[in-house]
């Protein structure tokens, strides 16, 4: 059955049956690494807010787009120009161009080495406003969003919330340009997510496919203002792939869409850059050995998958 039959699950179900509403997200992600939440109340006004200071910024010319470009920064921070990020293994750089925005953390807090400062374009005065209350509107959905998944694992419902707090997120804003021409390159190489959980929104225009078990690429193409959420690598391992990490790409738009820019805004959600990843309870059993018994650091692990995606 394709993601695109399933049912999105309502937000408005966390506060009125919130069990309910863990095991629907639990069966999508256990299933496919992915689930569709509708209803999610972000405010449309803010999400708009935020995408349009983007589209003011990625429009500017590239020379000053450029002088947001931090050399040696791994891409956590500003601009990354287009041709710059490629997917693990692959040989054809993706065609997108993005902007990171990261945790802002009060003066001498003890992740200040793990994560630098911000920058903001002088050129759009709205975009530090607006995509810093973006930033924090999916920084807090993404916390609900993990007391579902600690429920639907029989952990406490509250069980990520310490791994998470400063957490070194990104919220990345994407500009994939018009399209006019065939690969080899395309907008987003396969690949799976470094992070705990991602939250995108922005997917309803086409594009985005989830590799299933059988080897076939499946569309996700959610209703007008839902949320799509994905397990990362890091939650993957923590669960010893019992919430599997799935690979995902961004294809080309076909011929009739070719001149249409895609933008997106993907929210990645970090543990704290000190949080020791290892196997949770529950997840490893005779019938399923532990496939990940060496604990690693968040930060280590970011560094290690950031090099193999030529940001490090």
């Amino acid at each position: 059955m394709p993601l695109t039959a399933f049912h999105p699950v309502s937000f408005s179900r966390f506060e009125t049956d919130f069990a309910g509403f863990a095991r629907d997200l639990g069966e999508s992600f256990r299933r496919y690494g992915f689930a569709v939440i509708s209803d999610h109340a972000l405010g449309q006004a803010g999400i708009d807010g935020a995408i349009n200071a983007a589209k003011t910024f990625f429009a500017l010319p590239e020379a000053t787009k450029r002088q947001y470009f931090i050399t040696g920064g791994k891409g956590q921070r500003g601009y990354t120009p287009f041709g710059v990020e490629t997917a693990k293994g692959a040989e054809h750089f993706d065609l997108k161009e993005f902007w990171h925005m990261g945790r802002i953390l009060p003066p001498g807090h003890r992740f200040e080495a793990d994560m630098p400062a911000n920058v903001w374009p002088a050129e759009v005065p709205a975009f530090e406003p607006e995509v810093g209350w973006l930033f924090d509107a999916l920084d807090s959905m993404g916390g609900r969003v993990l007391q579902a998944i600690a429920t639907d694992l029989g952990l406490d419902r509250h069980a990520f919330a310490d791994a998470v707090k400063d957490g070194n997120s990104v919220l990345r804003l994407l500009h994939y340009p018009p399209a006019g021409f065939d690969g080899p390159n395309v907008r987003a190489g396969a690949h799976e997510d470094i992070n705990v959980i991602t939250l995108l929104l922005g997917a309803e225009e086409g594009g985005l496919e989830v590799l299933d078990r059988d080897g076939q690429w499946l569309a996700i193409n959610p209703p007008a203002g839902s949320l799509v959420v994905n397990i990362g690598d890091m939650l993957s391992r923590a669960t010893n792939d019992v919430l599997p990490s799935t690979t995902h790409r961004v294809v080309n738009p076909p011929p009739e869409r070719r001149n249409v820019a895609r933008y997106s805004t993907p929210f990645f959600l970090h543990y704290a850059p000190d949080h020791l990843i290892q196997t949770l309870p529950g997840c490893a059993s005779p019938e399923r050995p532990d496939r990940y018994s060496q604990p690693i650091t968040a930060a280590d692990f970011l560094s290690q998958r950031l090099a193999e995606i030529k940001l490090g």
